[in-house]
């Protein structure tokens, strides 16, 4: 089974240098590539195999003496990243392929001949060792390394490694668990737990505002040759980075807590098969959709159920799991997003909207596994305990269930 470490690296001044040039041959040749790729598809209607575009080396070395910078083998992954790319658009998992710019996130990956010695990470070529911080060890053997270049300047190395060890396989006896996503509430669970939504781009949205204003100010392109501006620029660029990745590491670091608290207490996992990109055409909710993450926190409890042998399923989208009674099934005809609680006109029973939406997606998530039985979740040996969740020692919790009274976490 492949895992990937992801670790924070400091390369000295000259190593900079080198990652740098490095950085820059990968790109024009990835962008040489694409070129080509689309240019031939207009002609002949057909595009380049992967064989085709790294026989294209030997002849731009030679025409290029500066591709000799990057290591030979981190070209040679480039071709196979492009024909990766246009694999995955076809097969309709991706966009189609586009064209690197440096001033974004820059990457190049080192297929083999990488190890560790000591404190220090052995990259192949003209880098050398690279101080790096590893925070926790790996197990398996290295497959593939991966050093990047963020946009507020700080680089990474992530390590794929393959530890050897088998698939689990998917099990559903245990506790199962429906999750409904929101904007007040981040998430809310048929167990009535409630977590806030941390809303992280508010918070630093006042010191954002204020160094994308500097920002402007700064004079742009001095010379025809320095189209990205001044040094002053470079620097409150640099500021406006760091805060976009000071929000992006919170969100992360939210998200993998209350992932990872979910996959642990739960065996089966239902969430919703939300269209977030159509969602976010709302202009009035764009920004809090955006700012949420669903599609990343889903990302997190897949990989992670998967991982150690749980079940995740995701429930239709236009399934109706808002406006339908979880008691007695009965469904409303219509239920606007400013009504958050209502009642039952056939067994006059009160429901919050959140709440009841999760307990119905988890209900039919089991109806799914139990092949559309009315089989119920303690004959199929997926129980929603009557305990007392352990939810409360979660840092992201916001309210509880109401019946149970438990102090606000700040």
């Amino acid at each position: 089974m492949f895992q990937a470490y992801k670790y924070r690296i400091y390369p000295t001044t000259e190593q900079q240098t080198a990652l740098a040039k490095s950085f820059g041959c990968c790109r024009w040749y990835w962008n040489y590539a694409l070129n080509l790729c689309q240019e031939t598809y207009k002609t002949t209607g057909k595009g380049c195999s992967r064989k085709a575009i790294q026989g294209l080396l030997p002849q731009l070395k030679q025409e290029y003496p500066w591709l000799t910078d990057a290591y030979s083998q981190c070209l040679q992954v480039v071709a196979l990243n492009l024909s990766t790319a246009y694999k995955n658009f076809f097969e309709k998992r991706a966009r189609l392929p586009r064209f690197k710019s440096k001033h974004s996130r820059q990457s190049i990956s080192y297929p083999q001949n990488v190890k560790f010695e000591g404190d220090y990470l052995k990259l192949p070529g003209k880098v050398g060792l690279v101080y790096c911080l590893r925070h926790r060890p790996y197990e398996g053997k290295i497959k593939t390394v991966t050093v990047s270049q963020n946009s507020d300047g700080k680089y990474y190395a992530s390590v794929l490694v393959d530890d050897g060890k088998e698939t689990p396989n998917l099990s559903t006896n245990g506790k199962a668990i429906g999750i409904d996503l929101g904007l007040t509430h981040f998430a809310i669970t048929s167990d009535g737990d409630k977590y806030s939504n941390p809303k992280h781009f508010v918070k630093h949205q006042r010191n954002l505002k204020r160094k994308q204003q500097k920002l402007s100010r700064k004079q742009k392109a001095c010379t025809e040759r320095s189209r990205s501006g001044s040094k002053s620029r470079q620097k409150a660029r640099l500021k406006v980075a760091k805060v976009h990745a000071k929000i992006s590491r919170c969100r992360e670091d939210f998200l993998h807590k209350l992932s990872r608290k979910i996959v642990n207490e739960n065996q089966v996992i239902a969430v919703e098969d939300l269209a977030v990109k159509n969602l976010v055409r709302n202009h009035k909710l764009a920004k809090a959709i955006s700012d949420c993450g669903w599609g990343m926190f889903c990302t997190m409890l897949k990989y992670k159920a998967e991982k150690e042998g749980k079940t995740y399923l995701e429930v239709d989208r236009f399934f109706p799991s808002s406006k339908t009674c979880h008691v007695c099934l009965n469904q409303l005809g219509s239920l606007p997003l400013d009504v958050r609680s209502w009642t039952c006109e056939h067994c006059q029973t009160t429901h919050d909207r959140d709440i009841n939406a999760s307990i119905n997606i988890k209900n039919e998530a089991l109806r799914i596994l139990s092949l559309g039985t009315s089989d119920t979740a303690s004959l199929r040996g997926c129980q929603s305990s009557d305990e007392i969740s352990v939810s409360s020692d979660a840092i992201p919790i916001d309210a509880r269930s109401p019946h149970l009274l438990v102090e606000k976490c700040g």
